[in-house]
């Protein structure tokens, strides 16, 4: 027998020996009447905060380097 058999068989095989169910994960009673607060839903625009951009030209590499590099000179 190969061993990935037993790890899926096994498995499958001890659930179907058990006693009792599972406990219902399921809420039971009426949810709309529980008194929780819930802050009303407010509309609000998927592009409100959208502002307008247009390509532009590419700054020189080197300076954009220069300026990121750290201090203390090349090795």
């Amino acid at each position: 027998m190969k061993p990935i058999f037993l790890v899926v068989a096994l498995p499958l095989f001890a659930s179907g020996c058990a006693a009792t169910l599972p406990p219902e994960v399921i809420a039971s009673g009426d949810l709309a009447d529980l008194p929780v607060g819930v802050r009303p839903v407010r509309y609000q625009s998927p592009v409100s905060g959208y502002t307008h951009r247009v390509p532009v030209d590419p700054k020189p590499w080197r300076n954009q380097n220069d300026a990121q590099a750290p201090d203390g000179g090349a090795s």
